[in-house]
């Protein structure tokens, strides 16, 4: 009978349940499986991790280790081979410029003030040259108009005070004298030198330094500019080599102002090129030198002749 070969209800019935119970044993060993594996997982990850972040660090530190070991001996060469071209040209030097500048009469002029290491450096400059420093002259800055304009009362420069124009005019009178000597200069020296040793006057070349304060009003700036703008100018018209200088740290940088009062500048005094470059510039070379921007080149031409002296 077709109903003895299928199952009875109460069989169909077990069936399910045990289809039932098994898909929920399967569900829940695979559930449990997952979770297991997930386990064993963030086990091995994390010793695996371990392993791999240790190792890591382990190459990294060795990596910068030999990264620093390498710096510290690329440093120490370098090093060494400064202190080779520094021992070259200081050897050098003397050589290549022995006896340049023999016979010239040499004046300083600071403009604001004269800093010892710049003082030292145009001093070393110009030792084995034969040049004779022979007057070094520091301006005052801001100038005292009022003393200044009283010792020239019974002058064409007594309103100092109230005419700029004036002020310039006296810087060119003084510039021109302190390459060639004066009444003027005489007259106004312990006023407008805070600074004054050696024979003003009768100069073959005059080097100029600056050292202007940062802390001066718009009146006293004014004042301070022109009257150094008349120094230049003074100096240039007496036809005496004149030459600007200053260290390469030096900042603000004054090589613009030289130049524009046609001067020849050199900006790194504290290295030897700077040194030669001055010597080379009292010579009569023409530009602006050193390692700033405002520099045309390093150095002048040295196989260039050097130009006559005029000194004794």
């Amino acid at each position: 009978m077709r109903r003895g070969k299928g199952a009875s209800g109460g069989e169909a019935a077990a069936i399910n349940l045990f289809a039932m119970g098994y898909s929920s044993r399967y569900h829940a060993a695979s559930l449990a499986a997952v979770f297991l594996a997930l386990a064993i997982g963030i086990l091995i990850g994390v010793g695996f991790g371990d392993n791999v972040l240790s190792n890591t660090k382990k190459d990294l530190e060795a990596s910068l280790t030999g990264d620093l070991e390498a710096a510290r001996s690329r440093s120490d060469q370098l090093a060494a081979q400064i202190n080779r071209s520094d021992d070259f040209e200081h050897r050098v030097y003397p050589v290549l410029v022995r006896g340049k500048l023999r016979g010239q009469r040499i004046g300083v002029l600071a403009l604001g003030g004269l800093p010892d290491d710049l003082s030292r450096g145009i001093e070393d400059a110009l030792q084995p040259t034969g040049g004779h420093l022979v007057a070094v002259g520091v301006v005052s800055e801001p100038p005292d108009l009022g003393s200044l304009a009283g010792a020239l009362s019974e002058t064409r420069l007594s309103d100092l005070e109230t005419n700029s124009d004036t002020v310039e005019a006296l810087g060119k009178g003084v510039g021109r004298q302190f390459v060639i000597g004066g009444t003027l200069l005489d007259r106004v020296s312990s006023r407008l030198l805070s600074r004054a040793s050696g024979d003003l006057g009768g100069l073959d070349s005059v080097i100029v330094v600056r050292q202007q304060p940062s802390d001066l009003d718009p009146q006293a700036k004014t004042a301070t500019s022109r009257l150094e703008s008349g120094l230049l100018d003074g100096i240039v018209a007496t036809g005496a080599t004149a030459v600007g200088v200053e260290r390469s740290e030096t900042d603000p940088s004054s090589i613009s102002f030289f130049s524009s009062h046609d001067l020849s500048t050199v900006d790194d005094l504290d290295l030897v090129s700077g040194q030669m470059a001055m010597v080379y510039a009292l010579l009569g070379a023409d530009g602006n030198f050193g390692v700033k921007d405002t520099a045309d080149r390093l150095l002048p031409d040295l196989l260039s002749p050097s130009p006559s002296v005029s000194g004794g």
